[in-house]
């Protein structure tokens, strides 16, 4: 079983940056494919990046692609989403999740384990 914990989220202007951090808890983290979501209020979660289960590769929503960098620290158990050139439309709360089979779903039906979110407010 993981328990993640997000953390990192806040209040920036549009054009600023933020980094989202995910701790993961569990001696087999290393196994897991992870990825990050975001839900805005109204809207459906939806699919932002993912990343295999050495950190090897990476996939990323149309819409954040250029903008946005998912990375992991197998050794520190942690995930993380660098966001640049943010825009208001980025507004979200932001969640992290665990994919126990394969890697890189973006239906966020396949992921077994998540975060409680962490909330992004881009201004313009």
């Amino acid at each position: 079983q993981v328990q993640l914990v997000e953390s990192g989220g806040g209040l920036v202007q549009a054009g600023g940056s933020l980094r989202l951090s995910c701790a993961a808890s569990g001696r087999t983290f290393s196994s897991y494919g992870m990825g990050w979501f975001r839900q805005a209020p109204g809207k459906e979660r939806e699919f932002v990046a993912a990343v295999t289960w050495t950190g090897g590769n990476t996939i990323y929503a149309d819409s954040v692609k250029g903008r946005f960098t998912m990375s992991r620290d197998n050794a520190k158990n942690m995930v993380y989403l660098q966001m640049n050139s943010l825009k208001p439309e980025d507004t979200a709360v932001y969640y992290c999740a665990a994919q126990a089979r394969g890697w890189g779903a973006k239906e966020k039906t396949r992921y077994d384990y998540w975060g409680q979110g962490t909330q992004v407010t881009v201004s313009s």
